[in-house]
């Protein structure tokens, strides 16, 4: 359970020598046979060692896990790590996001993206940015829509608004916000109630469409 952890941490993969440096861990042998019987891990050679990877049925177990709780063991680091997978799942619950959009698995991300508060950084230090750009126009167009701050809104009420834009250029935007501490980017609960424009509108982040923002007073 260890390993799967930290390899949702490590979105990009991680060797056998790195995994036994930084975490004091190994997967080898009959463990990684294991774990890749059960297609939860993706091992491959790369020069004398393997690097492992999570698959998509790792991070779903790892989503079911987070949910329900990770047993751990008793003592000081065992209550640092439940409380600190506690907030996750909050965090996760409140925000219906996975476990595949808090941690960013893949490198094909901008790094603006990835980090929480970088675009608007860029920008103010004199560093615009099309990512910046998007940002702002985002925020213009749910304050015009939104009747109060925190309020949710239709990803298909806001697209309207962002001529000038690609449908890629507000995705990548909306995908970083995410980070932001005052935006929340959902699905609607009951899908029946979407429409076929809602469903057209939505932002895929990891493997699911979210269909409403909420941008709270900054």
């Amino acid at each position: 359970m260890s390993v799967l952890v930290v390899l949702m941490a490590e979105t990009d993969g991680i060797s056998n020598p790195e995994l036994k440096e930084r975490y004091g861990l190994k997967l080898d042998g009959r463990s990684r046979e294991k774990l890749n019987s059960l297609k939860l891990v993706e091992s491959r050679k790369q020069g004398r060692a393997f690097v492992h990877t999570l698959t998509d049925a790792g991070w779903a177990r790892m989503a079911e896990m987070i949910e329900a709780g990770i047993p751990l063991p008793s003592g000081s680091a065992a209550a640092m790590c439940r409380a600190l997978l506690t907030g996750l799942s909050r965090f996760l619950s409140r925000t219906g996001q996975r476990p595949a959009d808090f941690f960013h698995p893949g490198s094909d991300q901008v790094v603006l993206d990835t980090v929480p508060g970088a675009v608007e950084e860029a920008a103010s230090a004199g560093h615009p940015s099309a990512e910046a750009d998007v940002t702002e126009r985002i925020r213009a167009a749910y304050a015009e829509l939104a009747p109060e701050p925190g309020a949710w809104v239709g990803l298909a009420r806001l697209r309207p608004l962002l001529g000038g834009f690609t449908q890629a250029e507000v995705d990548r935007a909306l995908k970083g916000m995410i980070h932001l501490p005052e935006v929340s980017i959902v699905p609607e609960n009951n899908q029946k109630t979407l429409t076929p424009e809602d469903r057209a509108a939505a932002v895929v982040i990891g493997d699911q469409d979210k269909h409403l923002i909420s941008i709270g007073a900054r």
